[in-house]
C-alpha cells in the first residue's frame, strides 16, 4: 500500500528537493505540492492525504498553526531550517522532524518511520495488533502487548513497563484504556496493569512479582469481578 503525500513549503527549491526525494520511493504518491498553509486546507478538505512533509516558517499560516487547527490530522513530518521547534513538534506528535538542509538518506529514516506508525482506515485496528508504537527520546519503540507488565500515570506522561525495560511517552492513561487489549485493566487512577502477569490479587492490593500496586476504590468492583 502506497502512502499518499502531500508537500508544503514556502520556497520553490525546498519544495523541488522533497519532490525529488518522494519519487524515489515507491511506497509514496504524491498528491499536490502546496505553497502555504491555506493551500494545504484546501487539498485536506478534498483529498485523503495520509502524510504530510510540512514546513514550519511559512506566510500567514505556520505549520505549527496549521496542525493545530486541523481536526483530522495526517501524519506529519515537519521540514524547518529551526531546530528551536523540536519540542514543539513532537508535543504535536509529528512522526518525525527533519533539519534543512535534508539529505535523502535522512529523509528515508523519516519515511521509515511514518511508515511504521501508519495505521490504515481499513483492516486490522491497533487493539488487534499484538503490539503498540510509542514514541519516546526521538526514537520509535514497538512494544509486544504481552511484553508490558504494567502502566504507570504521572500527570501528562505514563510510563510502560515491561519485564527488561521502561519507555516513558506523554499520553494519558484515559486514552490508554481505549487502545490497550482486553487483558489490560485499569485498577488505578495511576496504574493500568496486565492481568495475565499478575501473580496474586486482595481487595486493596495486586501482586506482579515483587511489586506491589494499589487498587482504588473506585475500581475494586471491576478488579474483584474480573477474578471471582
Amino acid at each position: 500500500m502506497k502512502l499518499k503525500c502531500l508537500i508544503a513549503d514556502d520556497e520553490q527549491l525546498a519544495r523541488e528537493l522533497i519532490k525529488s526525494y518522494v519519487d524515489k520511493i515507491d511506497e509514496l504518491e504524491l498528491i499536490a505540492v502546496c505553497k502555504n498553509g491555506m493551500d494545504v486546507r484546501n487539498v485536506l478538505n478534498q483529498n485523503e492525504v495520509d502524510l504530510m512533509f510540512l514546513d514550519i516558517q511559512m506566510p500567514d499560516l505556520t505549520g505549527v498553526e496549521l496542525l493545530k487547527s486541523l481536526n483530522k490530522k495526517p501524519l506529519t513530518i515537519f521540514t524547518t531550517a529551526y531546530q528551536e521547534h523540536a519540542i514543539e513538534g513532537y508535543q504535536l506528535n509529528v512522526a518525525d522532524y527533519l533539519l534543512k538542509p535534508i539529505n535523502f538518506s535522512r529523509f528515508l529514516e523519516a519515511v521509515n518511520r511514518a511508515k511504521l506508525l501508519y495505521s490504515p482506515k481499513e483492516g486490522v485496528s491497533e487493539v488487534e495488533k499484538d503490539y503498540i508504537i510509542l514514541k519516546a527520546d526521538h526514537k520509535i519503540h514497538k512494544i509486544r502487548f504481552e511484553d508490558i507488565t504494567h502502566v504507570e500515570g504521572l500527570r501528562e506522561y505514563v510510563t510502560f513497563y515491561t519485564v527488561n525495560s521502561k519507555v516513558i511517552v506523554l499520553k494519558s492513561l484515559k486514552k490508554l484504556e481505549e487502545e490497550l487489549p482486553s487483558n489490560f485493566l485499569r485498577v488505578h487512577k495511576s496504574f493500568i496493569v496486565n492481568t495475565t502477569k499478575l501473580d496474586s490479587v486482595y481487595a486493596s492490593e495486586l501482586s506482579l512479582g515483587e511489586l506491589k500496586i494499589p487498587v482504588g476504590k473506585s475500581y475494586k468492583e471491576s478488579v474483584l469481578r474480573l477474578f471471582k
